[in-house]
């Protein structure tokens, strides 16, 4: 794989870094099912690109992305804590409506960016080419939000919100409101996931409405992946391996897509995500016997 494939590969991870962090929020935290992630992704795309286009500042946009992924969020979660719906079909519903949403964002299927200014071409330095800069910014952003969720999960609130996925009976007994948690952690969840969607706009040079298709596939595969290579209770391992996770995938797809040894091509990427995600599933089972 080339040095170009290797550095492309380790960008779309950091992005997806984020992505898998909330993921990991939604499924590991929560214990919810959150198919949301795959409109929210889009949404914080379509947003950041709606606003860079007209001139705004991409900083900014990337905020109002968050903003308007994390009150996404928070309504999947109002609509199961608050009218009862199940979790699943919630987030079904939430990632259905998305799609027309994001249509009348961005006012057609796509919004070009290439001549735009973005976060990456306003903060480049003059003697680091474009391809060696994003991985070294995203990797400070992704470094950043992994230090503030550790501290966060680490206050009371935090404790609060990891009590409710544990133990909702519990947590309730103890004067926990768990319908503000799930609601809030849902909130917290697809912020970083529009952040994601933001950032991956910029880097690819625009937004598309089918962008965010199967991106709760990749999280998964990301948390799956990381937790099956590093097996660790305390919350700042386990973030950082959802991150080692999300960066191993890329790779994984990357080498394979790249190879001309395996032949795969673009088509081919849900299959090698199945069998990766696969993989990554009995490998704590093999683990296991090989202990025995």
């Amino acid at each position: 794989m080339s040095l170009f494939a290797s550095l492309g590969a380790l960008e779309l991870g950091f992005i997806y870094s984020l992505v898998a962090l909330g993921v990991f929020i939604s499924f590991k935290v929560l214990r919810f099912p959150d198919l949301t992630v795959d409109g929210t992704f889009a949404t914080g795309g379509a947003v950041a690109a709606l606003m860079i286009s007209h001139g705004g500042d991409p900083f900014i946009a990337c905020i109002v992305a968050m903003v308007v992924c994390g009150f996404a969020g928070m309504v999947t979660g109002w609509l199961n804590v608050k009218l009862g719906i199940m979790d699943l079909l919630a987030s079904i519903l939430m990632m259905t409506a998305l799609y027309s949403i994001n249509l009348r964002i961005m006012d057609g299927p796509n919004i070009p960016l290439i001549v735009s200014d973005t976060v990456f071409s306003l903060t480049q330095f003059s003697f680091l080419e474009d391809y060696h800069w994003r991985p070294i910014l995203l990797a400070i952003v992704v470094i950043v939000v992994k230090f503030l969720m550790d501290w966060f999960f680490a206050t009371e609130t935090g404790l609060a919100m990891r009590s409710t996925g544990s133990n909702l009976r519990m947590a309730r007994a103890q004067g926990v409101s768990t319908d503000r948690m799930v609601m809030l952690g849902m909130a917290i969840s697809n912020s970083l996931v529009g952040l994601g969607g933001a950032l991956f706009v910029q880097s690819q040079g625009g937004a598309d409405i089918s962008m965010g298709i199967g991106t709760i596939v990749i999280g998964l595969a990301a948390v799956i992946i990381g937790q099956s290579i590093i097996t660790a209770r305390r919350f700042i391992y386990i973030t950082l391996a959802v991150i080692v996770g999300a960066i191993l995938y890329r790779f994984f797809i990357a080498l394979a897509l790249n190879s001309d040894f395996i032949g795969l091509k673009a088509q081919d990427l849900n299959l090698v995500t199945a069998v990766l995600v696969t993989v990554a599933l009995i490998l704590p089972k093999l683990k296991h016997k090989l202990k025995k």
